[in-house]
């Protein structure tokens, strides 16, 4: 028997909204975030008994995130108002916004292959199979945005300037 949708919220929530982060970049990602716990909830009840439901809800992530940056190439953006301010929450749990700008840096294969496989915690194949190309190229990509990462913040966390 499948356990409840909130149980489900509340063990993946933190993954999913990392997978939001890391593909839209810096801005806002609880509209990805709600959204796919939306459509998730709709699609429950029909859900395989067998269904690994973290890999599934990363990949539901994924197209929501899509959507949302879809949507904001569609929509003007009023010139009068405020912008809403990025998180400054970083990763949940720690304090290191840093981060996040250092992989929306990335180019967009290397961020999405990180995004999928190292957040959320997708193998090669599966992530090729939602980014498109072949499981290797995503392993390179995803093998090149870490080494780029590794060089802004270096073995220890650190940043190249020595900051944490």
């Amino acid at each position: 028997m499948r356990r409840p949708f909130d149980a489900a919220v509340k063990q993946h929530g933190a993954t999913v909204l990392r997978v939001c982060r890391a593909v839209l970049g810096p801005g806002p990602d609880a509209d990805a975030w709600s959204e796919t716990f939306l459509a998730a909830l709709k699609a429950w009840p029909e859900l395989a008994e067998d269904t690994d439901i973290e890999a599934w809800l990363v990949r539901v992530a994924g197209r929501k995130a899509i959507d949302v940056v879809r949507g904001r190439s569609r929509r003007a953006v009023p010139s009068d108002d405020l912008p809403e301010q990025r998180s400054t929450l970083g990763v949940p749990g720690t304090g290191d916004g840093q981060v996040w700008e250092a992989v929306a840096a990335l180019p967009e294969r290397q961020r999405l292959a990180i995004a999928y496989h190292y957040l959320g915690g997708l193998k090669h194949t599966e992530t090729a199979e939602i980014i498109g190309g072949r499981p290797d190229a995503v392993r390179r990509a995803a093998a090149d945005g870490m080494k780029a990462l590794r060089r802004t913040y270096g073995a220890g966390g650190e940043t190249a300037g020595g900051a944490r």
